[in-house]
């Protein structure tokens, strides 16, 4: 048994000196960088690359030069929330006041509240909570958890096939290992028609991440229920927290947030006005974050 742990212990150390290594390597293929794209190319984010692609370091260096590429030109970390915040009024996509029971950060996604028909800002707004959700991970976590509620979705309302392949592929090959599970809560049996397409758009590991949960199944409430804290659990996923979407609220955080990713960044630029009118109130002042989902 001595032996076996020992031998174990040895292995492990071999695999973090080889993955040290690859980090290293990945980092000196990249070459020189702009002081953003440093600042993004952290160990943390060589080591996502590079898992993503099975500890390939051409592949990884591959995937990270298209994403910088990516990054340089969409320039999502410039992303304001006052450009897309008529985007969120309904609540469509928002980061939850609350976490997985692994304290990771969730994004609660809720289709059938599309409110807009512009696919261009709709994909902006994704990517500014997707960063946003990023920001606010915490210590020690490097993924998040979307839980999809699906009340009022239908075919009618539902993104086209081309907009849900060029998402999928912003997600996958901008953001990797960044996505723990995806929780697709009550979808309706014509979803099943859309879903045989979009699974075609998504790498393995992605499409693994993916669970169908049902609120009159007793297991997927369980499930539910070990993942979540069911007292802060909105009743719409199977808990018993009644508190809804503060559009109001929740803009304020957005631009309190602002602050932090612009240091984080770099930026010269100031974030958004913090006395911005959102839906014809003031939105000036900071607000706990608990605040913005309302009893």
């Amino acid at each position: 048994m001595f032996r076996w742990k020992h031998s174990s212990l040895v292995n492990q150390e071999d695999d973090t000196e080889q993955q040290g290594a690859k980090i290293n390597k990945l980092r000196a293929a990249i070459g020189p960088l702009s002081e953003r794209s440093s600042r993004y190319c952290t160990e943390a984010c060589l080591r996502r690359y590079l898992e993503a692609r099975n500890w390939n370091v051409d592949k990884a260096k591959k995937m990270l030069e298209e994403s910088l590429k990516w990054r340089s030109t969409y320039k999502p970390e410039e992303i304001r929330w006052h450009e897309v915040a008529n985007e969120g009024e309904t609540g469509k996509v928002y980061r939850a006041n609350f976490h997985d029971q692994e304290g990771r950060t969730v994004l609660v996604l809720r289709p059938g509240k599309q409110n807009t028909s512009s696919h261009d800002n709709q994909l902006r707004h994704l990517v500014y909570l997707l960063e946003n959700a990023i920001l606010n991970l915490p210590e020690g976590q490097e993924q998040m958890v979307w839980m999809i509620d699906f009340t009022g979705w239908s075919l009618t309302n539902s993104v086209p096939i081309k907009v849900a392949r060029e998402t999928a592929n912003i997600l996958q090959n901008h953001y990797p290992e960044r996505l723990a599970s995806a929780l697709l809560f009550n979808p309706p049996k014509v979803f099943e028609t859309f879903w045989k397409v979009v699974k075609y758009f998504l790498d393995i590991k992605t499409y693994h991440k993916v669970t169908f949960v049902y609120s009159k199944n007793e297991e997927s409430i369980k499930f539910m229920h070990k993942n979540f804290d069911p007292e802060i659990l909105p009743m719409e996923f199977g808990g018993k927290n009644k508190a809804q979407y503060d559009h109001e609220e929740f803009s304020k955080m957005m631009m309190k947030d602002e602050i932090k990713s612009a240091s984080l960044w770099g930026l010269d630029e100031k974030p958004s006005n913090p006395n911005l009118v959102t839906n014809g109130h003031s939105a000036s002042g900071g607000v706990p974050e608990s605040s913005y989902i309302s009893a």
